[in-house]
């Protein structure tokens, strides 16, 4: 077939051309799909937080607050209904990103934003006029269809516009922006929580219209890629756009290489069965085992959980107070941590396309592991097994030192390049196959732990902490052995560093590169 050929030589090769402000604008606006997913994450942990929101529709839990003075707070608050609402998300955009492959192949990257906007926009709407359980789970299913579809389209939008040295840099873009909206639903929890009406947690989901709305009218301007336009036989417009977004005329040799890779595409009739194929191994396995190994990091347990869930049940007050704090401080310190989420992976963007992939992986790693480790002995050392004890201001706020630490390791590791690496891996006749199957994982365990993670709690207590540790162990070995580095090298030429692989070449044959 033509693509490997081509994507072989395309290792050695450097493109002409330069950032223009043309694709800086566009990747801007793309990466603000990110915004939606973000400020998801954020609000749901301080909504679930908020005692009106609990009384209107989970009275069950409010009583069992009141009710539980000082048993073993491993143990505290579960509520399977309340999980639900929160991880129903999950569950609705493991299935929309299958149906978003197809949208995004057959009608472009532009279309499934557009849509992931609208549909988030419109469950941002039912959540905020909820009147019952049915209207919230109806409302975050919604999202969850959004959400989708905005991250199966925006990193392979952003990594098709980008110029190969500058890819990791744009691509990071959609992670920033989430980071955005975990500290915008944070701060904007922080502020309805005081509302004296009890109606504040309306106004926090409800806000979620606000980057529903910008990404949606943001799509309607956005130009389709070039990999995408020859994708959908619109030869001329590819080459049109490629001139336009490389800010030269001299693209002949960059377009024809995606025409070839185009015309492999074309020959595939059947992605997602073709991604089984022996050829592929390495990128499939990382489909499944990045977004696998992101969430094992134990992030939604830190940023969403943690804070606004676990702290409140290793003190002896009720009412969501924090280790050491009031519930207000409690969203103060999620604040806190979306600051430092925020800075750090601005920071990477600017280091992602110097120092690579690999070395921020590992790196992020061992801090990611130095400080969970600290964090569970710390908690250990206070609760033992049976967490009836409280502890005072300066143990907590030593604890939360070691989390701001380990939210910096993954803010400039597994977050970002949790999704840029899936993203920048795929030869284009499997990009939305494989990219489908990277966002589903991803929400799948997601949902698992959001399901099952007040239940771990109680079973495995400050061992939680240690159990993530031992698998971020996993995750960084699995990056030193079996992730090559894809920094600088061209979208369509990345097939060759498999082949180079001493562990994924004997998957390749000769003739296949």
């Amino acid at each position: 077939m033509a693509g490997p050929v081509i994507v072989a030589t395309g290792v050695s090769k450097t493109y002409p051309g330069k950032m223009t402000l043309y694709v800086f604008l566009n990747c801007l606006v793309a990466a603000t799909g990110g915004l939606i997913f973000g400020y998801d994450i954020g609000i749901s942990g301080g909504v679930t937080s908020m005692r009106p929101f609990l009384h209107k529709f989970f009275p069950s839990v409010e009583r069992k607050m009141d009710a539980e003075k000082s048993v073993n707070h491993y143990c505290k608050f579960d509520s399977v209904m309340l999980t639900l609402f929160t991880s129903s998300l999950y569950l609705a955009a493991l299935i929309a990103s299958f149906f978003a492959s197809t949208v995004t192949r057959k009608f472009g990257r532009k279309i499934s934003m557009l849509f992931g906007g609208f549909v988030f926009l419109f469950g941002a709407g039912i959540n905020g006029f909820a009147q019952d359980v049915a209207m919230l789970i109806i409302g975050r299913a919604l999202l969850g269809i959004g959400v989708g579809f905005a991250n199966q389209s925006v990193p392979l939008y952003l990594s098709e516009m980008a110029p190969a040295k500058f890819r990791g840099m744009l691509n990071i873009g959609f992670q920033f922006t989430i980071t955005i909206g975990i500290l915008a639903a944070n701060i904007i929890n922080y502020n309805t929580s005081k509302i004296k009406s009890g109606k504040g947690w309306r106004i926090s989901l409800g806000l979620a219209g606000v980057p529903a709305l910008i990404i949606t009218i943001g799509a309607l301007f956005l130009p389709d890629t070039p990999n995408s336009l020859i994708e959908r036989g619109r030869d001329g417009a590819a080459k049109e756009m490629l001139c336009r977004i490389r800010g030269t005329s001299d693209i002949n040799e960059e377009y024809s290489d995606l025409v070839a890779a185009s015309e492999a595409s074309k020959s595939v009739e059947h992605p997602w069965r073709n991604i089984l194929q022996r050829k592929y191994r390495a990128q499939l396995v990382m489909a499944i085992l990045i977004p696998f190994f992101q969430q094992l990091t134990g992030i939604n347990v830190i940023i969403k959980v943690l804070i606004c869930a676990l702290c409140g049940r290793l003190c002896g007050r009720t009412g969501g107070s924090t280790i050491g704090f009031e519930n207000s401080a409690s969203l103060a310190s999620a604040v806190m941590i979306g600051l430092i989420n925020v800075i750090v992976t601005f920071a990477c963007i600017f280091g992602v396309d110097r120092v690579g992939r690999r070395f921020l992986f590992l790196e992020g790693g061992l801090q990611m592991f130095v400080s969970q480790i600290a964090v569970g002995m710390l908690i250990g050392i206070k609760f033992g097994l049976t967490g009836v004890k409280t502890i005072s201001k300066g143990y907590a706020d030593l604890v939360v030192v070691f989390i701001f630490i380990y939210v910096a390791a993954f803010a400039w590791s597994w977050g970002p390049l949790g999704w840029l690496v899936p993203s920048e891996i795929f030869p284009m006749e499997i990009r939305s196959a494989g990219q489908s199957i990277n966002v589903s994982v991803n929400m799948f365990i997601t949902f698992l732990f959001a399901q099952t993670f007040l239940t771990m709690l109680c079973q495995l207590k400050f061992g939680l902490f240690l159990f993530f540790a031992f698998w971020v162990v996993v995750m960084t070995v699995f990056i030193y052995f079996f992730l090559p580095e894809t920094k600088n090298i061209p979208i369509e030429g990345i097939v060759l560093i498999w082949k180079k692989h001493k562990f994924w070449g004997r998957f390749i044959a000769d003739e296949e590169v």
